[in-house]
């Protein structure tokens, strides 16, 4: 037969847990956010097909998109809103230029008439 062997309770000794002596900041500088990489993409405009136009989708296919060069496109960094920009074609490229920063605040300038 098998035979189990029950061990029987004893004492241990845990060692103290001691802080470490390094000390912490309360705050970020600037500087230390600085090369944090962030995934910026710019909604170009979306496009609706039939299952039959993306099954014949190959390597040089054009969809159509909804925004064209001068329109307004919105800007997000890691999906949250961030801005609205131009579309512009720089060689052949299509590119945003930002042109308004979404929550900023625009300063007016104080004009003296003296």
């Amino acid at each position: 037969m098998n035979e189990r062997r029950i061990q029987q309770p004893r004492d241990h000794e845990f060692q103290e847990i001691v802080q470490s002596e390094v000390p912490r900041s309360d705050h970020l500088d600037i500087e230390d956010l600085k090369n944090v990489r962030l995934t910026i993409a710019a909604d170009l405009g979306a496009a609706s097909l039939t299952v039959r136009d993306v099954l014949e989708l190959r390597q040089g296919s054009v969809i159509p998109l909804e925004k064209l060069a001068g329109e307004m496109a919105d800007i997000y960094v890691n999906g949250i809103p961030l801005a609205k920009g131009e579309v512009v074609v720089i060689a052949d490229a299509l590119h945003v230029r930002v042109s308004e920063i979404i929550g900023a605040v625009v300063e007016e300038r104080e004009t003296s008439d003296e």
